[in-house]
């Protein structure tokens, strides 16, 4: 592992998490497969892969509120889009899965950017 700033494997925030799925409701709730460590505020942006459905959520932009260590609703209105839908088995020829990537911050909150998130030496 390299060093960077006197920092061992550097943590860097907000991450991209995937998804393990996104409600048909508005706003739309969406659950990722391990902690995501977001914060109320964040903007998120969806990156939807053909094959698992909910294309028309494929790169919308929302603002989140942090509802679990897992979960939380994004401001964007999914009622009428198509279910989206994770199998069992991914297909050989799906080479992405759904992702979420924190895209920036509602700047009247502006709490990421006084968080420090390196872990402690």
């Amino acid at each position: 592992m390299g060093r960077w700033n006197g920092q061992e494997s550097p943590t860097f925030q907000p991450a991209l998490r995937l998804i393990q799925s996104i409600t048909n409701a508005n706003p739309a709730v969406v659950t990722t497969t391990f902690d995501h460590d977001y914060i109320t505020g964040t903007i998120i942006r969806f990156h939807i892969p053909e094959g698992y459905g909910m294309r028309q959520a494929d790169k919308l932009t929302g603002e989140i509120g942090v509802t679990g260590t897992d979960t939380f609703t994004v401001d964007i209105n999914t009622t009428s889009f198509d279910p989206l839908v994770i199998p069992g088995v991914i297909p050989y020829y799906i080479f992405a899965y759904p992702t979420v990537t924190a895209i920036g911050e509602n700047n009247n909150i502006l709490t990421a950017a006084v968080r420090n998130v390196l872990p402690d030496n």
